[in-house]
């Protein structure tokens, strides 16, 4: 029952968070702390990518969510349900369908979910370890309007511990943006098992950063990257990425369909001129 509840709490959405009191907070926070004793007494199954599950540190783990104050375990629980629905979405084998496929192997796949949200997951292979994209995805994440042109700027709000944090982005005034300018208050949550790397986030609340004037609040999630060692070659990554996006505005359906899609594609163009930047010998495109 707590689990369920814990995952309603966490991907509630943004009318019922913005009217969240402190009880409630406080209460979101008890369930948290719960279920982590329940998760090291063995009774509720884990999910494999959970770093509970392969560490066998539940207990260390379990006095560090006890640490954390009643809005840090709300952002820690919501992107941990964010990571673990969007692995749900991007591994399930049924009603995917071709998008595109480019020259240099890339290809798009979209699916339809429940409630006619169209869905993206691009896959590639990049000349980088899942180490090096996840430094440069996540903890180097404010550098990225450096080598992205779609964005403006992001800025990290808050840390929650080394796996969790909320970002504000906005993305930038360009030529070939079809949707328009946007911003997006996120979680991003990390997690890793073996060599495989695991980014997740999705669209959250912060009390001091409401919807700013002049700019549309889209609302991302749950959404996440997979980034995995190639088998014959460990210095490069297979490149899972699903995209699910609420852009919100009055926008044609149709037109933002098309655009997501090339937005992905852009931005694994710009991620490999920043990869070969960094290593001049990997000049794959």
């Amino acid at each position: 029952m707590l689990p369920a509840i814990l995952k309603l709490c966490c991907g509630i959405t943004y009318p019922h968070l913005r009217s969240m009191a402190g009880l409630q907070r406080a209460a979101l926070a008890a369930y948290g702390q719960e279920v982590a004793h329940l998760q090291s007494r063995g009774q509720i199954a884990l999910p494999a990518w959970s770093p509970l599950r392969w560490t066998g540190k539940t207990e260390a783990a379990e006095q560090r969510t006890a640490a954390l104050a009643d809005e840090d375990v709300f952002y820690l629980k919501q992107g941990e349900a964010a990571l673990e629905e969007a692995l749900k979405i991007v591994e399930s084998e049924d009603g995917w369908k071709l998008e595109t496929a480019e020259k240099n192997g890339d290809v798009i796949y979209s699916k339809v979910l429940t409630g006619n949200r169209k869905v993206f997951r691009l896959e590639a292979e990049l000349n980088a370890s899942p180490e090096e994209l996840h430094d440069i995805l996540f903890f180097r994440v404010e550098e990225m309007h450096e080598w992205n042109p779609s964005i403006r700027h992001i800025k990290v709000l808050k840390h929650v511990g080394r796996n969790t944090m909320v970002t504000h982005e906005v993305s930038a005034e360009t030529s070939g943006n079809l949707i328009g300018q946007r911003d997006f208050l996120s979680v991003r949550h990390w997690s890793k098992r073996e060599s495989r790397v695991y980014l997740g986030g999705a669209a959250t609340l912060l009390e001091s950063l409401a919807p700013q004037p002049g700019l549309v609040r889209a609302e991302d999630g749950p959404t996440c990257i997979l980034l995995q060692p190639h088998q014959d070659h460990p210095d490069r990554s297979r490149f899972i990425w699903l995209l699910n996006v609420d852009v919100k505005g009055w926008l044609p359906q149709s037109l933002v369909n098309k655009a997501l899609p090339r937005a992905q594609a852009d931005f694994t163009k710009h991620l490999r001129r920043r990869l070969a930047a960094q290593n001049p010998e990997n000049t794959r495109c």
